[in-house]
């Protein structure tokens, strides 16, 4: 982060633009409509800003130095470069919030893209290296929200205070906000049936306390296989609701950011000899959490119910009548073959796909072998790095060819996949040359040849062909 986004008041203060022309006149209204006092300089300027309301004072001369005397904020919008270059030093030496217009480097501040729903302002921004996309993605929640927020934001201003008053805790403030803005309240603002809409957050107050539901739960919600853009909608408006994050080893960062800042997060990964928490107590934590009175998101790395031991968590949650729902999630098998361009079916090469788990248990994988060692059939194997020699080996052994095709794909999804294509005999040693690790899935089958025809994400196919000439 270039910048940090904050918010200023102008009120009365004093701010200085240095320029005449289109972009000195977009500048002026802005500051000028948050009630800043504005002096502008230049030696030419355009008719429009002698026509703008406020408190604005015109200058029609060179700029001077003791212009920033007495100075809050300068904003430069020149095509004078060696100008600017001397305003911005000359700000910066005194401390003065300074803007030159398209110059990021002479910049210690940013004037961002807005979509104004007064007193709700949202700021959109670069670190002022991309102005056209800052404002596209602007243009993008111009259309999303409605032009009423505004007047629901102004509700919450006026009543800000009294819900204070009435709720003791910051959970009780929050989920009655969270019930005024998604439910009839908003409904009725974005009607425009503004008094109606205040008469019945007044009734809500009036209930107090005893209208909030004291009532934890538990959402067990999918995380995908890594990538956030999979993740569902419904996942993403628990994620931004839950009191208390829980998750899991294979949760990416950018997942875990989609939660509310101020969320618990607590971590409960797991790997091979290495538990952070054993299951039994992972489950009681979900039971005391929402015991509590906790809003819980247990984020779990692809589907909750494949290899994710989700069944178990929930049985125990039943045990003790604690309420819960079920996310489904993108499984790491879906969505890493179809990033990596392999079908896990496909009518030339594989009529049926099976998912098993490889994890070691007394150095020995316990599979049923005859039953993946089938004709027409793509083995997805969750859990397998540690004994994929012992995979390949057993495969071989209960009648798969020895050339039938195997990838294995590490982080698939994230910017980071990498994915490495051998056969059941020479796997192995490219997984080592390659130094692949943990997460990492393998699929293996004849769709597995599709790879090089179908790839698209990503460095996957130049990883690929790199290891298969190995």
């Amino acid at each position: 982060m270039d910048f940090l986004p904050i918010f200023i008041t102008l009120d009365q203060r004093s701010c200085l633009i240095v320029g005449g022309g289109e972009v000195a006149l977009r500048k002026a209204q802005l500051l000028l409509q948050a009630q800043g006092k504005v002096t502008l300089v230049a030696p030419e300027i355009v008719p429009e800003i002698y026509n703008l309301k406020g408190s604005l004072k015109i200058h029609q001369r060179i700029f001077h130095e003791n212009d920033l005397e007495d100075v809050d904020l300068v904003i430069v919008a020149t095509d004078n470069h060696i100008l600017n270059v001397d305003i911005s030093q000359r700000a910066k030496d005194r401390g003065v919030l300074i803007n030159v217009v398209d110059n990021p480097k002479l910049c210690n501040f940013i004037v961002p893209s807005i979509v104004d729903r007064s007193p709700m302002i949202i700021a959109i921004g670069s670190s002022g290296t991309a102005p056209v996309l800052a404002r596209l993605v602007r243009s993008k929640i111009e259309s999303m929200i409605p032009h009423a927020l505004g007047n629901l934001g102004k509700l919450a201003q006026k009543y800000r205070q009294t819900v204070k008053d009435t709720f003791a805790s910051l959970t009780q403030r929050r989920r009655f906000w969270e019930s005024i803005f998604e439910g009839e309240v908003a409904d009725t603002i974005y009607l425009g049936k503004n008094k109606l809409a205040e008469e019945k957050l007044l009734n809500l107050l009036k209930q107090g306390a005893a209208n909030l539901s004291k009532e934890g739960e538990v959402a067990l919600v999918g995380g995908g296989p890594g990538d956030p853009e999979l993740m569902t909608l419904k996942a993403v408006r628990l994620l931004q609701r839950a009191d208390v994050v829980v998750y899991d080893r294979l949760i990416s960062q950018p997942i875990i950011d989609l939660a509310r800042r101020d969320a618990q997060r607590i971590y409960v990964g797991k790997e091979s000899d290495n538990h952070t928490l054993p299951q039994d107590q992972i489950n009681q934590l979900l039971v005391d959490l929402a015991q509590k009175g906790q809003r819980v998101v247990r984020l779990k790395g692809g589907d909750p119910f494949i290899f994710g031991r989700g069944g178990e968590e929930i049985a125990t949650l039943m045990d003790n009548q604690v309420k819960f729902q079920v996310v489904p999630g993108i499984t790491s098998a879906s969505g890493c073959s179809s990033y990596c361009g392999i079908p896990l079916t496909h009518r030339d090469y594989a009529h049926s796909v099976v998912f098993a788990t490889g994890h070691l248990k007394d150095n020995t994988v316990d599979l049923n072998w005859k039953g993946l060692a089938q004709p027409w059939q793509t083995i997805v194997i969750y859990m397998g790095m540690k004994g994929l020699e012992i995979i390949c080996a057993k495969l071989i052994e209960h009648g798969l060819p020895a050339t039938t095709p195997v990838a294995v794909i590490h982080k698939g999804t994230s910017p980071d996949q990498k994915i490495v294509i051998g056969d059941l005999i020479t796997i192995q040693t490219k997984v080592q040359q390659q130094q692949l690790k943990p997460p990492s899935l393998i699929i293996i089958g004849e769709v597995v040849k599709l790879h090089e025809q179908l790839s698209w994400f990503g460095e996957s196919e130049a990883l690929a062909s790199f290891a298969v000439n190995q």
